[in-house]
């Protein structure tokens, strides 16, 4: 193995996962740090290796202690450098966990200078005198504003960074990427013993800068980040071969993303759905049982979702606090997912990445195969060992049909 990725949640895992297969290195993704059995044979097998953690919303310690651990288990792997992969919309609050955790990582890794780049720009997230624009619009005016966990109010990311670390943080401008690897190399020379926010408003403005990367023993960035990065290894691209599943099928959607709510809407207008309220889930008023029985019985893929609009999710977590709502909903698609692999389902489509964190935990799996693009930052992904295959959305991926594409390509025969 010479590549190593912590990402701070599921959905982020498998978007640079895909992203490292696409540029030609074989790729394994683990659910948590892998115990050596789980691992037998995966560790020395693949070039890269993707850690998934459910760490982005995590008190700080823990989300510390957890991805320590996961770099700690890389480097034994023979890892030479670890990403820390974090969302491209720089998910986070003002005590962490971005700072903190990228903080630890460089102190254990003895890196002096630490790369920071979320930026994205094939799903629209550009980074551009250290402010984080997500299209044309910037951060906190892009809807993540109204986040109901990691509400991003304030885009400059320097500033954002600034409060989450005793590290200095420090800036390299677009001027200077522009001009390529070698610029990039000495501005971050000129940047020793802080984290640098990198500007990209280019795929190659990222391959820059994952050249300028080389030899780095840490890189902190959203996805974006590994286009350039396997070439530093001697990788070059090509196709991994991918087979399908055409058994029974469900999409759970707990995103309450403006995109994904969009995606819900289209869906529901082609497809059976239900609706998950969360007074109803604290209530005991949703049974699982009943939930199966009926996904079962739908001659086509149903929708089961928790998606609402940000007045009434405020309106919930008002009412219930926000840790309890979050908690009532992850714990029902946690038992959800079990219970429908149980029933037999074999193709499950996921919106929200602690949606996606609560369903790869209810299945129980350890790791996945990395299969082909979906939409740009999600794979299809496979269970090694099982006949089921997967795809983790993060909230705001994707176009209006992705819920039907997705299914598509988790088909036999796709």
């Amino acid at each position: 193995m010479k590549l190593g990725v912590i990402a701070d949640d599921f959905t982020g895992a498998s978007d640079i996962a895909l992203m490292l297969s696409e540029a030609g290195m074989q790729t394994a993704q683990f659910v948590g740090v892998p115990s050596s059995t789980e691992a037998s044979g995966s560790g020395t097998n693949c070039d890269a290796g993707v850690i998934s953690l459910k760490s982005r919303t995590e008190p700080a310690v823990d989300a510390i202690r957890q991805s320590l651990a996961a770099s700690d288990w890389l480097l034994s792997q023979g890892c030479e450098q670890i990403v820390f992969k974090v969302c491209s919309t720089f998910d986070s609050t003002d005590e962490g966990n971005i700072g903190p955790v990228t903080q630890a990582l460089a102190e254990r890794l003895g890196e002096q200078t630490v790369l920071v780049c979320p930026a994205f720009p094939e799903n629209g997230r550009t980074v551009y005198q250290g402010h984080l624009f997500v299209g044309e619009t910037l951060l906190n005016e892009s809807g993540m504003q109204n986040h109901p966990l990691t509400p991003m109010r304030d885009p400059d990311i320097r500033r954002v960074l600034s409060r989450q670390t005793t590290w200095p943080v420090s800036h390299i401008a677009h001027r200077t990427v522009r001009q390529g690897a070698e610029s990039i190399g000495d501005a971050i020379n000129a940047k020793t013993g802080s984290m640098a926010i990198l500007d990209a408003i280019t795929d190659e403005d990222l391959i820059a800068i994952g050249k300028a990367a080389a030899g780095r023993r840490l890189v902190t960035g959203g996805s974006g980040i590994a286009i350039g990065l396997p070439a530093n290894f001697g990788i070059t691209p090509h196709q991994h071969s991918w087979t399908g599943i055409g058994g029974k099928a469900v999409v759970l959607s707990g995103s309450c993303s403006t995109a994904t709510r969009g995606q819900v809407s289209h869906y529901r207008q082609k497809a059976p759905s239900r609706e998950i309220m969360v007074e109803d889930v604290i209530g005991g008023w949703v049974s699982i049982d009943e939930l199966v029985e009926w996904t079962i019985s739908q001659d086509e893929p149903p929708l089961l979702f928790s998606s609402a609009d940000p007045e009434t999710v405020s309106q919930v977590q008002q009412r219930f606090g926000r840790d309890k709502s979050a908690s009532a909903i992850e714990n029902l698609f946690y038992d959800l997912a079990a219970a429908l692999v149980g029933a037999g389902v074999e193709r499950i489509v996921v919106a929200g990445g602690e949606t996606s964190g609560a369903v790869v935990s209810g299945i129980k799996a350890s790791t996945f195969e990395i299969g082909p693009r979906i939409a740009p930052g999600v794979p299809a992904l496979s269970v090694a060992g099982q006949p089921l295959a997967l795809a983790l959305k993060s909230g705001n991926f994707g176009g209006p049909n992705f819920f039907e594409d997705a299914l598509h390509v988790l088909r036999a025969g796709s």
